[in-house]
């Protein structure tokens, strides 16, 4: 399940505004759309589930060979390792994040006042897509790239992927009429979380199945190597070449939005003093200013429990690439329902109601993922046992934590579309695009938080679970926060007919 659907962002610069734009299936809308499908894939294959734990399990097995935990027994041994692999991918996303905090927002204020925009994206996506075609070289016995550099590799796409995000989400309003752009952005989401999971169907099918059971081929296709994880190697290649093939319709079809000869030095001063005049301006209106700080909170949350779901679960309960597949193909598909599910809980007991129940979702559902060992459920009450013998989900507590996607599916898509209703609700109806804009800063300030207290979190206790546990803390936070908004009981907007 991807995480980077996002609303609208703040007004753009347009010379008139368009009076012929369609809706989500309108050539332009869908063109935006399809990005999403081109680039989402990386997120979900390479940083969640397949790449990210490989990787991890590289630096834990490294921490082992150094001889630096030789005073543990074997079940010892593995578990600091694993935090240690935990801690590291925790780390990159950490430092991509405080890299991304500083620089981001003011990326997005000048996009508002700068040139072209579909020049500065084909940069950010060859920076994805380069750098992810070199994890392919991330050997687990060294002799390829350097640890250094698969790390360096991972913060550069990390960042190419956010600015590529920021400059994508600026085109939105030029891509639809106002009515059809919740829907845009929702098929957006949609088609990232169906190539996702069409691309892990393929990597399964393809090499792991095989190399398990012999089925659907007697042995892995184009004599990849399971056994030296080539398999979750490839998903870095493949994710680029994907990225290049599908983002050909975004640049044809798309409107750019940008101002054609607009000066970039001049965009880049102007926007950042645009910033600070908009945050100065927001704060008149304090119930906002709380709701972002509420967002800030429990979005970062959701952020790091899906950054570094896979790689805990593929260390924890050490999943294979097959369970871990199935987990995010299952996810991805319900996430598809979660945005169906926001919207009626939102018309329902309205959007502050809504994310109050989808963030409880979310913390009652990382609590009982935490409930879950190799060998129990519930904190142990429940003791596990081997349902079957065969090569993928043989345990009760496999088949149990695979549930689990489903709740943290639908929860968290859910909670995007809420959020973003959230502020439609609160935001003067002649500044919504201002507070759109404080919306996506809020959006990408912290975003380091997540992963530092996971990273500390596990380095001190040397326990993978404490690690995660710091989520929940966010989800609190940001609830309790949420809790002192006051929402008014009429829409922000018109609605368009």
């Amino acid at each position: 399940m991807s995480s980077q659907a996002t609303p609208p962002p703040a007004e753009t610069l347009v010379a008139e505004p368009r009076i012929d734009l369609g809706g989500a299936l309108d050539r332009r809308g869908f063109a935006w759309a399809i990005f999403e499908w081109a680039r989402n894939p990386y997120y979900i294959l390479v940083i969640i589930y397949l790449f990210a734990p490989y990787f991890a399990g590289i630096i834990g097995a490294n921490l082992i060979a150094s001889g630096a935990v030789d005073g543990l027994d074997g079940p010892a041994q593995r578990a600091a390792a694993n935090a240690e692999g935990q801690a590291t991918i925790s780390s990159l996303v950490k430092y991509a994040g405080f890299i991304a905090a500083f620089t981001a927002p003011f990326l997005g204020a000048a996009l508002d006042r700068g040139g072209r925009r579909k020049p500065l994206l084909v940069v950010f996506l060859g920076l994805i897509a380069l750098m992810s075609f070199s994890l392919w070289w991330v050997k687990p016995d060294g002799s390829g790239m350097p640890i250094w550099m698969g790390m360096s590799a991972l913060v550069i796409a990390a960042l190419g992927y956010t600015y590529s995000e920021v400059t994508h989400n600026s085109m939105l309003n030029v891509n639809g009429r106002a009515s059809a752009l919740p829907a845009i952005s929702g098929l957006g989401l949609a088609l990232g979380n169906l190539a996702g999971a069409i691309l892990m169907l393929f990597i399964v099918l393809s090499f792991a199945m095989p190399a398990l059971v012999g089925w659907p081929f007697d042995a892995p296709l184009f004599g990849i190597n399971v056994a030296n994880g080539e398999h979750q190697r490839l998903v870095g290649p493949i994710c680029a070449i994907w990225l290049v093939i599908f983002s050909i319709p975004f640049f044809m079809y798309s409107d750019d939005g940008g101002t054609r000869g607009a000066n970039w030095m001049n965009a880049a001063k102007n926007g950042a003093a645009g910033l600070f005049r908009t945050m100065r301006n927001a704060s008149d209106n304090k119930e906002i200013l709380k709701y972002l700080a509420a967002r800030m909170l429990y979005a970062d949350g959701m952020q790091a429990l899906l950054a570094l779901g896979g790689v805990f679960i593929g260390l924890y309960l050490e999943w294979n690439v097959v369970e871990l597949s199935a987990y995010a193909i299952l996810a991805s598909f319900f996430a598809f329902g979660g945005g169906i599910v926001g919207g009626w809980l939102d018309g329902l007991v309205g959007p502050k109601r809504a994310l109050m129940i989808e963030i409880t979702g979310m913390i009652a559902t990382l609590a009982f993922q935490l409930s879950i060992t190799p060998n129990s459920i519930l904190y142990g009450l429940v003791p596990g046992f081997e349902i079957w013998d065969g090569p993928i989900f043989n345990t009760l507590s496999d088949v149990v934590y695979l549930s689990t996607a489903v709740f943290i599916a639908v929860t968290a898509t859910a909670s995007i579309s809420s959020s973003r209703s959230m502020l439609v609700h609160l935001a003067p109806s002649d500044r919504v695009g201002e507070f759109f804009g404080l919306y996506a800063i809020a959006g990408t300030v912290t975003v380091w938080l997540g992963p530092l207290l996971v990273e500390l979190f596990t380095k001190w206790s040397g326990d993978q679970r404490v690690g995660m546990s710091a989520i929940g803390l966010l989800f609190v936070l940001g609830l309790m926060v949420l809790t002192t908004v006051h929402s008014p009981h009429h829409p922000a907007v018109d609605k368009d007919s």
